[in-house]
């Protein structure tokens, strides 16, 4: 590989880092050649892409980055690295190296990930990565905390046992009309 090549991959790994909020890092060593594929395969339907880069390579497009220390990260680059990139959900990725182990044990390993510029170095943090919501579940959740009082107040209104408090409602509606 030329400098001009790798100058080339550093500068659009560099742009996919800057473009995408969550990645992993992860360790696939010892994967034949239709593991890797099979996992490329399930990251794709997945919307995450996934790609194997050198280590160097890896390492000098983090270095290139503005805003936030990558440095933590640069102890797990060593081996097979393969990175996977998502847009949109943060935990995805996590969710799909589990699903993959559960057919291959224990691999692709979890290396690294940084979600939001929040850095995660070791395997051990999958499962609290797979298990993270993400933005639009958190909001999903505010709202539905938010309408809750007004739906029951509602409901108790409308409940049939409850007939007595919507006519007395309706009474003093009608003598404030008045």
């Amino acid at each position: 590989m030329t400098r001009e090549e790798k100058a080339q991959i550093i500068e659009e790994l560099s742009e996919k880092f800057a473009n995408n909020a969550h990645f992993y890092i992860t360790d696939a060593t010892g994967f034949t050649v239709a593991q890797v594929n099979n996992f490329r395969r399930l990251c794709f339907k997945s919307g995450i892409e996934y790609k194997v880069y050198k280590n160097t390579l890896i390492r000098k497009a983090l270095e290139k980055q503005e805003g936030t220390d990558y440095s933590p990260l640069f102890k797990a680059l060593h081996g097979f690295s393969g990175v996977m990139f998502s847009k949109e959900v943060g935990n995805l990725p996590a969710k799909v190296i589990k699903e993959f182990r559960i057919k291959l044990d224990g691999k692709p390993v979890l290396k690294a990930a940084s979600i939001n510029s929040d850095l995660f170095v070791g395997d051990e943090n999958l499962n609290m990565l797979s298990e993270l919501k993400s933005k639009n579940e958190l909001i999903g959740d505010v709202i539905a905390l938010l309408q809750s009082p007004a739906k029951n107040l509602i409901s108790a209104l409308t409940s049939s046992s409850n007939n007595k408090v919507a006519g007395l409602v309706k009474a003093l509606e009608e003598r404030a009309s008045k």
